[in-house]
């Protein structure tokens, strides 16, 4: 092939960029998932608070293949559809590890490092303070969220490098991982090793499925689901089975740049020119990333924020705001995302900086610095999710929650200041993965 045909190709592949769209979308969707919280603050906390938890506690069941799975609105959402949004992370982090911030030693080693001092300093810090018969929570303040986090940076603008953004999102996706594994670690209790080794045997079919070259998605639907249903029955959260299939996708394009016509690309002239131009497109990218594209505006647009609606509806009287106050739950939680973040990810950078293993990100502040590490404490989404596993009783919860919230808010606003401090820097986002 010609370079005429290189050039238009190259384009076409950076309008698909994945990193771009998972940063774009994030930071709107970080919008969305806001709007869901207040949302449900304000509909639990009205006249029709009864409605809210009547309409997520509505019970709905389905049967196939003689097996009846009975759970709640509130469940299909946590454990069914949340189960695109880890398909996602999974996703990303497959990509960020073969193509992306993670893909060698060097550029991995800060993220890495920093995600797991703020991983074991909030941990600590609850612990610390909550522990006893609360110490089954000390996982709540681990988790960063992606989508507030990143949506905290589009606020700092072009005043913030890009090699922070790209460490922040390094950061949030090994803290991913992290969650990923607790969850199925310490949150998967009673476990049917039967029904374990069904998901793991589909899990090579899948394997087995990808090597022969089967490209229809039907057949990884179907599969998925018998992984899912597999991995709930078995006891362990069924989530897990998103991050499995993410992590399984191909990362590789079928289609090399030198098979690829532009004039082809760019007709448009008929329907069946618009299919062949569809598979094209779909072929000259990977299915990591093409899934991304797809699925990741579902997940940050709807999925999401319905769930915050559905999770964030806590009713905030006098006794239950007492009950906060008092509650070491809830101060645990607090300190260890509002604090123990900033100084798990600051004392892991620093010592680490110190020793040689990593260097500090070109062009960072050290106020900004401190930022980032704020910006970690945003722990909604996976903070929320965690919460409804970790804690069982629901004024544990409650409190939980209103502490998440308090922190993730403060977290935001602080990072957000901090940020902003820095010079101009005139430089584009980070959103160049090629």
């Amino acid at each position: 092939m010609d370079r005429a045909r290189h050039r238009p190709r190259s384009a076409f592949v950076r309008m698909l960029s994945p990193l771009r769209d998972f940063v774009a979308t994030e930071s709107a969707g970080a919008v969305l998932i806001a709007a869901g919280a207040v949302a449900a603050l304000v509909w639990a906390n009205s006249p029709w608070s009864g409605s809210y938890e009547s309409l997520w506690s509505s019970r709905f069941s389905i049967t196939a293949a003689g097996h009846t799975l009975d759970l709640d609105l509130r469940h299909w959402l946590n454990d069914g559809l949340m189960t695109l949004f880890f398909l996602v992370v999974g996703l990303e982090i497959k990509r960020e590890m073969t193509d992306g911030h993670l893909a060698n030693r060097r550029s991995a080693a800060l993220p890495m490092v920093a995600a797991l001092g703020g991983m074991i300093a909030p941990a600590l810090i609850y612990l610390a303070i909550a522990g006893g018969t609360a110490s089954r929570g000390w996982a709540i303040p681990m988790a960063t969220d992606i989508a507030l986090a990143v949506g905290v940076l589009a606020i700092a603008g072009s005043r913030l490098p890009t090699s922070l953004r790209a460490f922040l999102l390094g950061l949030a996706i090994v803290d991913d991982i992290g969650a990923i594994v607790i969850i199925a670690a310490i949150y998967s209790t009673g476990l049917s090793w039967g029904w374990l080794a069904a998901a793991v045997v589909t899990l090579l079919i899948v394997v087995a499925v990808r090597w022969a070259g089967v490209h229809a998605l039907g057949v990884y639907v179907v599969l998925g689901s018998v992984v899912w249903f597999a991995l709930h029955e078995a006891g362990v959260h069924p989530t897990l089975a998103g991050v499995a299939l993410g992590l399984l996708a191909p990362s590789v394009p079928r289609l090399s740049a030198d098979y690829i016509d532009a004039d082809e690309v760019a007709d448009l002239s008929s329907v069946q020119a618009a299919r062949t131009t569809t598979e094209i497109a779909k072929g000259s990218v990977s299915v990591v990333e093409w899934l991304q594209h797809v699925l990741h505006p579902w997940t940050s647009y709807l999925i999401v924020p319905v769930f915050a609606l559905a999770n964030a509806g806590i009713e905030i009287s006098g006794h239950g705001l007492r009950d906060a106050l008092v509650s070491p739950i809830a101060w645990g939680v607090f300190a260890g995302l509002l604090f123990g973040k900033p100084l798990g990810v600051l004392a892991a950078v620093a010592v680490s900086v110190r020793v040689g293993v990593t260097d500090t990100p070109p062009g960072a502040r050290k106020v900004q610095m401190v930022g980032i590490g704020t910006a970690a404490g945003i722990g909604f989404t996976v903070a929320i999710f965690i919460t409804e596993l970790a804690l069982t009783d629901p004024s544990q919860q409650a409190s939980a929650k209103l502490a998440i919230l308090a922190a993730s808010v403060v977290a935001a606003a602080v990072s957000a200041v901090l940020l902003r401090l820095g010079p101009l820097t005139n430089a584009a986002p980070d959103t160049n993965d090629e």
